[in-house]
């Protein structure tokens, strides 16, 4: 970032459980996004500083990440100390709203304390960046540290909403406690922000905003126009049991068995990858499908353009940044109908919709998908192309979250809150 930028920007600080990481280059994308939208954005997460990154971007933004763990978690018990000296009543009612998170939480009242300890640290480095605002990626533990961090005086915040996590406990996460508190919240889809309405009163629905993940012009500048030859489709994502892939090997051995040659690529890595591995080998599909492990973007991109299709056969999720980038690559996907993916899958014209869980319906779009004409495939990877750069430009979607953050910052104290009396 320029010196001519850091002197007279609007300073942000991003707030993230877990980053760099692979799975979140949506969050790298934002973030330097909003830079170019002339915001400074300090970048604050509670681990990954030893991550191994495939990728040069995410390893150049570990460099300009602050760790509030790093050193352990002596610096944030200091940093609880000398909030506790320093302003007595917002770290007693920040403890009182932290104690008030744990009777609803799954988790033990050790992990409150641990996230009360966190804002501590955060509010001490939000004041000397001079940050206006504070946001939150996800409304798990990043959004409580963030609300706890506004109570013991730090700047407004707020949060963006993925799902599916958060839609599966709202309560257990106080999801909606933390947007009532918050400046405002963010939503990926027009159903999450449907979920979010849902745990809030009625006056606070103006607060809760769509913001798009987006895609850079660079990722799909200089694609290549045409279909795919082979009979390949890629599946990317964490190996897990919200994505599928289980059901979508099952999919494949029927597609193989129906006479289709098909070769399944699963780029990603993940807890269930040996259970994945383990029914590969049971179906006597091993030459049908490979699993690359975690990959760089650049690999990514390259696996979507090889394959004719996308597939990904989630049985729950917030929006896929992964569909939007097929897409953006003229590449059409097998998908699922939920959550906000119908939002920008249009079944027939961009892909294929089928219902979540339903191994025929799965099987059946991927021999139809290898089957279809490269005609058809082109034509459906043009108009994912077209409708993905209409919704998911990052610098568009960067500029409606720059006003949110100058609308907040103007409306709050630029200098820290002191002691309440």
């Amino acid at each position: 970032m320029s010196e001519a930028l850091e002197a007279g920007a609007l300073r942000v600080a991003y707030l993230v459980n877990h980053y760099p990481k692979v799975s979140h280059s949506f969050i790298r994308r934002e973030i330097l996004a909003l830079e170019r939208q002339g915001i400074a954005v300090t970048r604050i997460a509670v681990r990954g500083w030893a991550d191994a990154l495939p990728d040069p971007a995410d390893r150049a933004e570990r460099e300009r990440t602050r760790y509030l763990l790093q050193s352990g978690i002596a610096a944030p018990l200091g940093s609880a100390l000398v909030m506790a000296l320093t302003r007595p009543l917002r770290f007693l009612r920040a403890a009182r709203l932290a104690a008030s998170m744990w009777r609803r939480s799954e988790r033990t009242v050790f992990h409150h304390l641990a996230y009360l300890a966190e804002a501590c640290r955060v509010v001490q480095w939000t004041d000397a960046a001079r940050c206006t605002h504070l946001h939150a990626h996800f409304g798990t533990n990043g959004a409580e540290v963030a609300m706890l961090a506004r109570e013991l005086g730090g700047p407004p915040y707020s949060f963006t909403v993925h799902g599916p996590e958060e839609f599966d406990s709202p309560q257990a996460l106080g999801l909606g406690e933390k947007a009532r508190r918050s400046a405002f919240v963010v939503a990926v889809s027009s159903f999450g922000r449907s979920q979010l309405l849902r745990w809030l009163p009625a006056a606070h629905w103006p607060k809760v905003e769509v913001v798009h993940c987006g895609l850079e012009q660079a990722f799909h500048r200089g694609a290549p126009a045409g279909a795919s030859a082979a009979p390949r489709l890629v599946c990317v994502g964490r190996l897990c049991e919200q994505k599928g892939q289980l059901l979508l090997v099952e999919a494949t051995k029927r597609v193989v068995d129906a006479g289709h040659p098909v070769e399944l690529v699963l780029a990603g890595d993940g807890e269930m990858r040996a259970e994945v591995e383990a029914l590969i080998d049971q179906l006597g599909l091993r030459a049908n499908v490979r699993i690359t492990g975690w990959i760089a973007n650049d690999q990514v991109r390259e696996e979507i353009l090889a394959a004719r299709a996308l597939v990904l056969p989630s049985f729950a999720e917030g929006l896929p940044v992964v569909i939007m980038e097929a897409m953006a690559l003229r590449r059409p996907v097998i998908t699922t109908f939920v959550a906000g993916i119908p939002e920008l899958v249009r079944d027939g014209e961009s892909g294929w919709l089928i219902a979540a869980g339903d191994v025929d319906g799965l099987a059946g779009a991927m021999a139809a998908c290898l089957a279809a004409p490269t005609e058809t495939l082109e034509r459906m990877g043009e108009a994912a192309h077209a409708r993905v750069l209409a919704r998911h430009d990052v610098d568009i979607e960067a500029a409606k979250l720059a006003k949110l953050f100058r609308a907040s910052s103007a409306a709050s104290p630029s200098a820290p809150m002191k002691e309440a009396a």
